[in-house]
């Protein structure tokens, strides 16, 4: 499905709200996500880590940085959806993504419980602006970004696949050779 002009309009709105008090409404997001699904704290390494000492989540130096680069950027690519056709994060950006979220073991059921998070959260933070047709658009963007997102952990695990049957390759002929010496 296409994005049409109307939602664009919706999503600019709203992220234009929002934009001044991103930092503040990353974090939420974030919060959210632990709210719904707690476990997901364990697919970050930072947080396992436990980098932020005893602080509370919501003081966690690193949470915070990692929500707003996250939540900057997720609708950052929704306001350009419309104009570019699909979804705008750098190559290099994308790439990286789909190899993270592989890595953290991310599954379809993540990404659902993230849309659900950053519904809420947007909901929240323009109560006065939230309606069907705005929740719509906005999960429509999302969408998008989640598809470009599978799609780069899918090329990032064949890769990770093809990387591993060559290493098995080279380990079963260093062994012959070994073998043969």
């Amino acid at each position: 499905m296409g994005f049409s002009e109307a939602q664009e309009e919706l999503v600019l709105r709203s992220w234009k709200a929002m934009k001044n008090d991103s930092e503040s409404i990353a974090l939420k997001f974030f919060l959210r996500i632990f709210e719904i699904a707690p476990g997901a704290k364990q697919m970050f390494s930072f947080l396992r880590d436990d980098a932020g000492g005893d602080a509370p989540l919501e003081n966690h130096p690193k949470l915070k940085a990692h929500a707003v680069t996250v939540f900057i950027m997720a609708c950052e690519s929704a306001t350009q959806l419309r104009s570019t056709g699909d979804v705008k994060v750098r190559e290099a950006t994308l790439k990286r993504l789909g190899a993270t979220h592989v890595k953290a073991g991310v599954a379809d059921a993540h990404f659902e419980v993230v849309k659900t998070a950053l519904l809420d959260t947007i909901r929240d933070a323009v109560p006065e602006m939230w309606t069907s047709e705005m929740k719509a658009a906005w999960e429509e963007a999302y969408d998008q970004l989640a598809a470009a997102i599978k799609e780069e952990m899918k090329n990032a695990a064949a890769s990770t696949t093809e990387e591993a049957k060559d290493a098995a390759a080279n380990t079963t002929e260093e062994a012959k050779d070994a073998a043969v010496a």
